[in-house]
């Protein structure tokens, strides 16, 4: 059975992890304002950025001179996949849940017999892939967004390479894999594809209505009431290699959000379970004192008494 200086050594240990806990909740959620604000005013700019190249494209006609990043380069044998973590634990599942996706996703591609290529954002992105899949990465970023916030030089960056990789043909495909902030308590990790450009699919139409009717209403969905000066695949040769900057930088964003959002949770947990710890280990060595205190009362009696 411990002593009381190990009962009283382990409540003070407790206590001094609350305090730390209780610490990193409240710098987690001061800057988890400012890093959800900056997502936030992100994504007008870039929904409607998306918007915008849906309906350029929505007009072009797609031939060999059409860009490479709206038609591919006709394969799909070699994926790039673009890992962003954070780079520093201790908030919850955020890192794990992204890399359990991320290994599921580089499965599945390689049982399908394609070649899969790594870039981390994050340090536990780095540190968690490599021991496996050392071979396949590329270059690791790490102490983005280390700063009081993200900057879109950082993202650009990252853009820079992937279109490195793009132009030079090393790469068929590229996909992000990030966790999407949605709330302070939900942060979904989430693959997207962001080369080749994907076209949104049109709303379905009225179930009750004719075929004829609804073949019109896809056409209109995606017809485009805008002619265009130069002609649409100049434009979109421009604003694509934009638009993937955009993605990233919105990619980052929601990451940097999400991170502070689950470490102000998981600190949160720990701190209201250090405190339930307290209180257990305190009613603990309240039950051995007395338990001391009444066998020196008996030792004192009996010797009292045999004299």
């Amino acid at each position: 059975m411990p002593s009381l200086k190990e009962y009283r050594d382990r409540i003070a240990s407790v206590k001094s992890t609350k305090k730390i806990t209780s610490a990193m909740k409240m710098v987690a959620a001061s800057k988890l304002k400012k890093a959800q604000d900056q997502a936030e005013a992100s994504q007008p700019y870039a929904k409607a950025m998306g918007e915008m190249l849906s309906r350029v494209a929505a007009g072009v006609t797609v031939t060999e001179a059409s860009p490479k990043l709206l038609i591919g380069t006709g394969s799909d044998q070699n994926h790039l996949l673009v890992v962003v973590t954070s780079d520093r634990g201790l908030c919850g599942g955020f890192n794990g849940n992204l890399i359990r996706l991320a290994r599921l996703e580089i499965a599945r591609l390689e049982g399908e017999g394609k070649t899969v290529k790594l870039i981390t954002v994050g340090r536990k992105a780095r540190d968690l892939l490599k021991r496996a899949h050392s071979d396949k990465m590329l270059h690791s970023f790490v102490g983005v967004g280390s700063s009081s916030r993200v900057n879109f030089a950082e993202a650009n960056e990252i853009t820079q390479m992937v279109l490195e990789q793009f132009e030079a043909g090393n790469v068929d495909v590229c996909s992000m894999i990030y966790n999407n902030f949605k709330s302070v308590l939900t942060q979904t990790p989430n693959a997207q594809q962001i080369i080749p450009f994907k076209l949104p699919e049109p709303e379905e139409a009225n179930d009750n209505a004719p075929e004829t009717q609804k073949g019109e209403e896809k056409l209109d969905a995606l017809a485009s009431p805008y002619s265009f000066e130069p002609e649409e695949n100049e434009i979109l040769g421009l604003l694509l290699p934009r638009n993937l900057g955009v993605q990233m930088f919105r990619a980052l964003l929601d990451s940097a959000a999400g991170e502070q959002a689950a470490r102000m949770t998981a600190m949160d947990n720990a701190t209201r379970n250090a405190g339930e710890k307290i209180n257990d280990l305190t009613l603990v060595y309240n039950r051995a004192r007395q338990a001391a205190i009444t066998k020196e009362l008996i030792e004192i009696i009996s010797g009292a008494e045999a004299v």
